[in-house]
């Protein structure tokens, strides 16, 4: 089975997940490639889909954005998955509670025709040369902590959990 594991990524940490993920279903002995949405040409030749931006101001990147959109008719009937890369693990306190709510206004920022089989908003890398300054202080202030918080357990398990899938119907 062909598999795209497809990204956005602003600063290179969705990238690295989508290319865990890739390792991890190749693994499973899927037939996987691992590529920017952007340069994709032919989602037709693909027979399953692992999907994943990097999230900001709640919403996907306008890449991966616009190629759901443009692809809604080859993935409608194809297994999907998605996944969100944020900064949920560089919160701290009351935010922290917050980042889970997130969830339903990414996923609503999509377009409404997509089906897939399950959503993970994953915590990606927030380093401070990736906010303006005003963002740096923002951020402090509400707690948060600059580092990688990608945790690469979860992201495995999830990867052999869709290989598992694929595998076996």
């Amino acid at each position: 089975m062909d598999v795209l594991v497809g990204y956005a990524t602003a600063h290179g940490s969705t990238r690295e997940i989508a290319e865990r993920l890739a390792t991890r279903l190749s693994e499973a002995g899927l037939k996987v490639e691992a590529r920017a949405m952007e340069t994709v040409d032919d989602a037709d030749a693909y027979n399953a889909f692992v999907l994943g931006s990097a999230v900001h101001g709640q919403a996907w990147l306008p890449a991966a954005r616009d190629f759901v959109h443009d692809n809604l008719d080859v993935l409608r009937p194809r297994p999907v998955w998605i996944f969100s890369v944020g900064m949920p693990g560089a919160l701290r306190g009351p935010w922290k509670r917050l980042a889970p709510k997130e969830i339903p206004v990414i996923v609503g920022s999509l377009p409404g025709d997509l089906r897939y089989r399950d959503h993970r908003l994953f915590s990606g890398v927030v380093a401070p040369t990736q906010l303006p300054l005003m963002g740096r202080m923002l951020f402090r202030l509400v707690g948060g902590r600059f580092g990688d918080y990608r945790d690469w357990t979860a992201i495995d398990d999830w990867g052999t959990g869709i290989a598992d899938e694929l595998a076996h119907g």
